[in-house]
């Protein structure tokens, strides 16, 4: 069984940055493709971003492009992402995700039916 822990969400002001990460146990961590999903009050959960087992290959949601970055330490066992140019619109629980298969085809990183394992998630609110 896999255990996702996220951490590093908080209260930050529009324009702000934070940095949340996710320590994955109880499996081979290069095994796994990470995501990052994200739920506002009153809204369903929605893709954030994510990134292939190995690391070469990352996927965004339009509406976080260029703003957040998605990394992974596989020595670490660790996915992170950097949110930076924050929006109030970014406030929501954001959740770590995995999955112990390849993301392929690329249309399936988007989909939170297709991840296997979820973290209990962190908050993140950013104020206008």
């Amino acid at each position: 069984q896999v255990q996702l822990v996220e951490s590093g969400g908080g209260l930050v002001q529009a324009g702000g940055s934070l940095r949340l990460s996710c320590a994955a146990s109880g499996r081979t961590f290069s095994n796994l493709a990470m995501g990052w999903f994200r739920q506002a009050p009153g809204k369903e959960r929605e893709f954030v971003a994510a990134i292939t087992r190995g690391g070469s290959s990352t996927y965004y949601s339009d509406s976080v492009k260029v703003r957040f970055t998605i990394s992974r330490d596989n020595a670490k066992n660790t996915v992170s992402l950097q949110m930076s140019s924050l929006k109030p619109e970014d406030t929501a629980v954001y959740y770590c995700a995995a999955r112990g298969r390849a993301l392929f085809p690329r249309k399936i990183a988007a989909l939170s039916s297709e991840y296997d394992h979820w973290g209990q998630g962190t908050q993140v609110t950013v104020s206008s």
